[in-house]
Order: structure tokens, then C-alpha cells, then sequence
């Protein structure tokens, strides 16, 4: 974490307000962060999938995908001819050691398990499914995939690389109510960032939308305000200026 963003976060916590990370990323992947960061709100990962207390490591929440439902999810990205990346317990699972496994796993620090056949494999309710592959061939794949899943899975890009398969009731705004819920916040009092096409339900719900410059387009004509790229700490430009606003 770059020094201007920790002290960003640092100062807007110090004026007693809540700063909650929201993910698509495993836990054990942003864990590390939320701690460096000094955070100890819940954080939603997972997009949405899990809640988790970043100080003990306990799931607040934890929506699956059946099991029945992601074994046919896994099919289809199969046939389709896409690498899968399946989380259980949150460990990453992969019927084996692809080019694009292998760049998964290094892009977030993680370890890969390699089990041979997913659908052989699979005997629990996963967490997330993840199709990895080329940007254009996965927007096709989105577009088909989508209807066929329709209210049984949550279907989005985080990454243009990942297409990513949850529970129909996740989203990080469903799993940003149950935090506002547990703490006592109201979209109205709610500030959300994102840059990403898995961001739509986060901005959705919150009462002022941002989105950095460097954003995907539907989340730049969600956004209420356009703040700098992620290169340039747009999130930290964002909390300085509430922070300044405050004082």
C-alpha cells in the first residue's frame, strides 16, 4: 500500500468513520491489506460472497453457490473452452496448472490446487467460479452465459481477464447492506468507489457514487463524481478531501 492512500485511510478513520473495503478478491488475498491498512471493519469479498472480521479471520456471511448449479456453470466455461478457477474454503482449485491459472494465483500472492477434473472433483457448494481467458472472448461468453443463468447466478466481469460466477443473491451491494445492518449505516450516509463492471451494485447502492478516471464506461456514467486513475491514488485524492470537507 502506497504511503499516501495508508495515510488517507488513517485520517478519515481518525474522524470515526467507517471505511470498509469491498472485493472480488478472496479473503485470504485481501487480508493482508485491510491489516496493513489498520482496518478493522468487516470486509466483503467475493463480490459480496463473504463478509469476514479481518482481525479473527471469522465468515460474518457466506453465500455459496449450490453445488448442482456451479457443476453445470463449470461445464458450459469448459466446453466453452475457458480455464475455470474454483474456490472452496477459500483455497483456490483448478482441474490443473494452466498458463492462466498460474497467472491468477501470481497476480494475488496465492497457491494453486490442482484436483484433475472440477466436476468429478466438486463435492461442495463453492465459494466463486472464475472463467480466465482473452478479454473479447470472455465478453462473448458473458453474453451467452448470462441468460441461460438468469436469477441462478450472479454473472460479471471484475477484471476484463475474469468472468466471475456467484450465488444470484450476491453482489457487493448485497453484501454491503448486511454490513451497514451490523454496523448502523444508510445508503444516504454511504460513499462507494469503484472502477470495475462488478462495481454496478456497489455505486447503485450507495448514496454518491465515484468512480476513478481510469474506469470501466457504465461505471463512469453511474458515478456522481470522477476522481483521479488508480495510478494516480484517485481513492486517496477521494479521503483527503472528505477529510479536508471535515475540517
Amino acid at each position: 500500500m502506497r504511503p499516501r492512500t495508508a495515510a488517507a485511510i488513517a485520517a478519515v478513520r481518525a474522524l470515526d468513520v467507517h471505511v470498509i473495503v469491498v472485493t472480488g478478491r478472496m479473503f485470504r488475498s485481501v487480508r493482508p491489506y485491510v491489516l496493513e491498512a489498520g482496518l478493522d471493519d468487516p470486509v466483503i469479498c467475493y463480490q459480496g460472497a463473504v463478509v469476514a472480521d479481518p482481525v479473527t479471520g471469522e465468515f460474518l456471511r457466506h453465500v455459496p453457490i449450490p453445488r448442482a448449479v456451479a457443476l453445470e456453470a463449470i461445464d458450459a466455461v469448459v466446453a466453452a473452452g475457458f480455464h475455470v478457477n474454483c474456490y472452496v474454503d477459500d483455497l483456490l482449485y483448478v482441474a490443473e496448472p494452466t498458463p492462466e491459472a498460474e497467472a491468477y494465483a501470481g497476480f494475488q500472492n496465492l497457491d494453486i490446487h490442482v484436483v484433475g477434473d472440477l466436476h468429478a472433483w466438486l463435492a461442495a457448494d463453492p465459494t466463486k467460479l472464475v472463467a480466465v481467458g482473452d478479454p473479447d472472448a470472455l465478453d462473448r461468453l458473458e453474453a451467452e452465459l448470462k441468460p441461460r443463468f438468469a436469477g441462478r447466478l450472479f454473472v460479471s466481469k471484475s477484471l476484463p481477464y475474469f468472468l466471475e460466477f456467484a450465488h444470484a443473491d450476491v453482489s457487493k451491494g448485497a453484501g454491503l447492506q448486511f454490513v451497514a445492518d451490523r454496523l448502523g449505516f444508510t445508503p444516504a450516509q454511504t460513499v462507494a468507489c469503484g472502477d470495475g463492471e462488478n462495481d454496478r451494485e456497489l455505486l447503485d447502492w450507495a448514496g454518491f457514487g465515484v468512480a476513478v478516471a481510469n474506469a470501466h464506461e457504465d461505471i463512469l456514467r453511474r458515478a456522481d463524481l470522477v476522481v483521479p486513475s488508480v495510478e494516480e491514488e484517485g481513492v486517496a485524492a477521494l479521503l483527503e478531501a472528505f477529510v479536508d470537507s471535515r475540517s
